[in-house]
């Protein structure tokens, strides 16, 4: 079994947030794939389903962004998955908008829910970093990461999670460097 852990923080203000995109891609991978409904469990929201032969569990930790590692570990040891089980999408600063790339390991950025998550369950774990840009000056980062996706953003953002959702079966299979393809083949259209 595969745990995929989309960051975010909990509540309907909080929905359209930049720093929320990790929940918005669990939630297409659902969708898309058919999974079985939400459920609350392991201090967050899980469901269950497979992408081909692979079970994979996706989960949205409700314990707010800074905390998110609880959720993570409380799942990993109810179902006994080692580190390298886990996926994690997240928001990435240092990446352009749109852009999506995946990584094993590596620092946390100042990211608060990947360095809850590394406290709890250590750095080997798979990152899918999707790209909201940098607002060009640090002053403007949290009003930036913390702010709604614009109107004119959100065609883009959908394309971009389709392309997510739709490439998936490669990132369960363990191909990143297919799924990365896969989604730039896809938005390149």
């Amino acid at each position: 079994m595969q745990l995929w852990v989309g960051l975010g923080n909990p509540g309907a203000q909080y929905a359209l947030h930049r720093h929320n995109v990790g929940f918005m891609a669990v939630d297409i991978i659902a969708e898309m794939h058919a999974f079985e409904p939400w459920k609350k469990a392991f201090q967050g929201w899980a469901c269950a389903g497979r992408i081909g032969t692979e079970k994979l569990l996706l989960l949205k930790p409700a314990t707010f962004m800074n905390e998110s590692g609880r959720a993570i570990g409380e799942a990993m040891r109810f179902y006994k998955l080692e580190t390298d089980d886990v996926t994690v999408f997240h928001d990435e600063l240092d990446l352009d908008l749109f852009r999506v790339k995946v990584k094993t390991g590596g620092g946390t950025a100042g990211h608060n829910g990947l360095r809850s998550t590394e406290a709890h369950i250590g750095n080997s774990f798979r990152r899918v970093r999707i790209g909201i840009g940098h607002p060009g000056h640090k002053d403007r980062v949290t009003s930036h990461v913390l702010g709604n996706y614009t109107k004119s953003e959100m065609d883009d953002l959908a394309d971009m999670l389709g392309a997510i959702g739709g490439s998936a079966n490669w990132l369960a299979a363990g191909d990143d460097a297919r799924f990365m393809s896969e989604i730039a083949l896809r938005l390149a259209d």
